[in-house]
């Protein structure tokens, strides 16, 4: 498990084994948690996870810690929003009860008229979305500005751009970019792993798995309610 180690300057990277007490009382580590780390060899920059620090917030589906903002990102265009599936990832984060952006990639793959018709749909119910275009480099400056300073992660489907969104915003191209599928129209899975990503102008992002639908695992009937930011304005 690779752990990075704040100081004054950039973090150093260390190689670092769970120690097994906590595999015994089945304290799980978790990508941004924040941990206490002993027997740190500086040489071959290894060592040993000793604790985990209490987290402020955590997100299940994919496991992060420690999460300041959720962005849910969808695609325009190849793949087409589904809004069924746009809803469930919708629930599930906002069953989380951290802050959340939506954001549309893929504009200049479609008219005005489409954005349009997204954009009234989607404030009807309850959000402000952001439309952008990685390969126009349309609205990036918009979500850079949103995710400065906060640890963020990043959810959608297969093939609506999450790794090129993230290469973007990172000023990189060291991300393997999937290609999408044309048959199904359907993304082929690119990130298989979650990463914690520095940005360069403050925070970090998570990269995560695609997939095609969250799992709605701590949703309830009670709690259903509260995910639909319009029904919750009507009620109040």
């Amino acid at each position: 498990m690779r752990v990075v180690v704040q100081g004054g300057g950039t973090g150093v990277e260390l190689l670092c084994v769970v120690r097994a007490v906590l595999k015994k009382i089945k304290r799980r580590v978790m990508v941004g948690d924040r941990v206490l780390i002993g027997s740190i060899d500086w040489v071959d920059r290894r060592g040993m996870i000793e604790n985990v620090f209490r987290r402020s917030s955590e997100v299940l589906d994919p496991p992060v810690a420690n999460v300041d903002h959720l962005l849910v990102l969808f695609s325009m265009e190849q793949p087409k929003p589904e809004p069924f599936s746009l809803t469930r990832f919708l629930v599930e984060a906002e069953s989380t009860g951290i802050p959340l952006t939506l954001a549309l990639n893929k504009t200049e793959l479609v008219d005005s008229q489409a954005v349009d018709a997204w954009n009234s749909r989607l404030r009807e119910w309850g959000y402000e979305p952001v439309f952008c275009s990685v390969g126009a480099k349309h609205g990036l400056d918009t979500l850079a500005s949103i995710l400065k300073d906060q640890t963020t992660v990043v959810v959608g489907p297969s093939g609506v751009g999450k790794s090129s969104l993230i290469n973007v915003l990172r000023s990189n191209t060291h991300e393997r970019v999937g290609e999408v599928s044309m048959r199904s129209g359907r993304g082929k899975h690119t990130t298989r792993h979650v990463s914690l990503l520095p940005l360069s102008g403050g925070g970090y992002l998570a990269d995560t798995p695609g997939f095609n639908q969250p799992s709605l695992m701590k949703v309830t009937k009670q709690s259903l309610q509260q995910t639909f930011p319009e029904v919750g304005s009507k009620v109040k």
